[in-house]
């Protein structure tokens, strides 16, 4: 039986590098395929999670998988049954118009603020299949774009925020 993977904390030297590049023929492995599967495991996990990227379960790879969650009020036309995988993307365009966005990250648990992003942006990255595809958004799907391509590339929303606050959860 395979062990939960755990997210890791900020301090962690793995989120500080730069990941590498998954080898296009590697897509379709089963090292590959395991470390996308126990991606979506703790996304699953975490209730207040929309995305994840594998440098946050040790893994220094360009894989982050955004959560069917975040497609649940979509129109249906635009409405995901299942968590959409994006392997080395590419961040290939963002809106010059940004905006001040309230921010939270699965590694920094517990620690808000606000970070600067553009408003819309579009990301080329291959799914888990390895077929190619580029997809543009706006709202949140952009925001998570460049939060997710952050960390892939050893950036955390911290490091960018500003008006830090830690709200942990209420204890019942």
């Amino acid at each position: 039986m395979m062990m939960m993977a755990k997210i890791i904390q900020k301090g962690h030297e793995t989120l500080r590098e730069i990941a590498s590049d998954v080898a296009r023929e590697d897509i379709g492995k089963k090292k590959v395929q395991d470390i996308i599967r126990e991606m979506k495991d703790a996304l699953d996990k975490e209730d207040d999670g929309v995305a994840i990227a594998a440098p946050q379960i040790d893994v220094s790879l360009r894989i982050f998988v955004v959560s069917h969650k975040v497609f649940i009020d979509e129109p249906s036309q635009y409405r995901k049954e299942k968590s959409l995988v994006f392997i080395n993307p590419e961040l290939l365009k963002t809106s010059k118009e940004k905006e001040l966005l309230e921010e939270g990250c699965l590694s920094v648990r517990w620690w808000y603020g606000k970070v600067e992003r553009s408003k819309k942006a579009t990301v080329r990255a291959y799914d888990e299949k390895g077929f190619q595809f580029t997809m543009g958004a706006s709202g949140l799907l952009a925001q998570i774009f460049q939060h997710e391509i952050d960390h892939l590339n050893g950036i955390l929303f911290s490091d960018k925020a500003i008006e830090m606050e830690e709200l942990p959860p209420e204890k019942e």
